[in-house]
């Protein structure tokens, strides 16, 4: 039986390389699965920029799906050969944080990020899963690899957004930026019952596959200030809600300007990459500090649960996020699938990457 494996692994600033690792062990409450399929996500291209410190080697990846190669001898729900997903969150289901209902948060701040952050990554031939029986679920046969992928992460974080933005249904909102994420949160703004979803995107691509997935406007900021846009369609109040999906100061800005008095920001952007200057709350718009507006700083939650909410959505065809699938890879050519998100060519959204077994 082979012992050793290949990762994509993080090899210092901008510089990912595959490697050669041995294959992880599970213990007593833990899973080692096999991979069959992953997908890279812009986090992974963040986090090699340096945004978030991790040591050299360590493998990248928190989006993959596979089948069971080992179980800790506690796991109970799980057989070796299950096929099975795993959000990009991994809590312990046991901390404070997890009992109050915040496993995003497990342990302390973004403790939940668990993948590449604070243990090796998933985009190897194997990886480790903590905690199987809260975090691993199977994935029903009516279910693809790719599918599956999607719940795992943006899938998962978009709907996050679109839960933290609480607009009530027919209510209005603003999403600024629709990357794979911000296309999720637009998908799930739709389901969630939003009355009148309006997007901002600059490439063509994007703004295109934003109406696919259900926004009523697309508005482009280099036609203007998008929230001068905004409120010539709704009014000069503003929205309800505003998600941003970009992690930059300026769209921030843009989402306290464009809500109303008692308006809810939802951050989903990864601030960080090229400043960690503080983030701005214009004062005006923000009502001197009196205007009831709420802003919320949102990680998706994990575990087995919502991971299966999600897969009854795929499966019953609520949503289908696979449009945002671009390119298709094997796991010999990930490097070039790395850089590829790295310089968003050629119209790059997600990427999937196949396993030879």
């Amino acid at each position: 039986m082979a012992t050793d494996m290949s990762a994509l692994a993080f090899l210092g600033t901008n510089k990912v390389g595959v490697v050669n690792k041995e294959i992880p062990s599970a213990g007593p409450c833990d899973v080692v699965v096999r991979t069959t399929t992953s997908m890279i996500c812009p986090t992974d291209v963040h986090t090699v920029s340096g945004v978030f410190a991790i040591p050299e080697g360590r493998t990248l990846g928190h989006e993959s799906v596979g089948v069971v190669h080992e179980i800790g001898d506690q796991v109970t729900g799980f057989r070796e050969g299950d096929r099975v997903a795993v959000c990009a969150i991994t809590p312990c289901g046991k901390c404070d944080y997890c009992q109050r209902g915040h496993s995003a948060q497990c342990n302390g701040m973004l403790g939940g990020y668990k993948f590449t952050a604070q243990k090796e990554g998933a985009l190897a031939e194997y990886f480790h899963v903590s905690d199987a029986d809260f975090n691993l679920v199977h994935v029903p046969d009516a279910l693809s690899d790719e599918q599956a992928l999607y719940a795992s992460d943006v899938l998962t974080t978009g709907l996050a957004g679109a839960e933290a933005a609480q607009v009530p249904p027919g209510g209005t909102l603003v999403i600024v930026g629709q990357g794979a994420v911000g296309l999720c949160a637009t998908l799930s703004a739709r389901l969630l019952g939003a009355g009148l979803v309006i997007t901002v995107a600059t490439k063509a691509d994007r703004a295109r596959m934003s109406e696919k997935f259900g926004a009523d406007v697309v508005l482009d900021p280099r036609h203007g200030d998008p929230v001068d846009q905004v409120k010539d369609i709704v009014g000069r109040d503003g929205v309800d809600a505003a998600i941003e999906a970009v992690g930059s100061r300026s769209t921030f800005e843009t989402c306290v300007r464009v809500t109303n008095a008692m308006g809810t920001i939802v951050n989903l952007g990864y601030h960080g990459e090229g400043t960690t200057a503080p983030l701005t709350v214009p004062v005006i718009p923000f009502g001197l500090g009196m205007s009831d507006k709420t802003i919320r700083a949102v990680l998706c939650p994990g575990g087995r649960e919502r991971m299966l909410r999600l897969f009854r959505l795929l499966r019953n065809g609520r949503v289908d996020p696979t449009p945002m699938t671009t390119h298709r890879f094997g796991f010999d050519d990930v490097e070039r699938a790395y850089k590829m998100m790295s310089n968003k060519s050629d119209g790059i959204i997600k990427p999937l990457v196949t396993y030879a077994w």
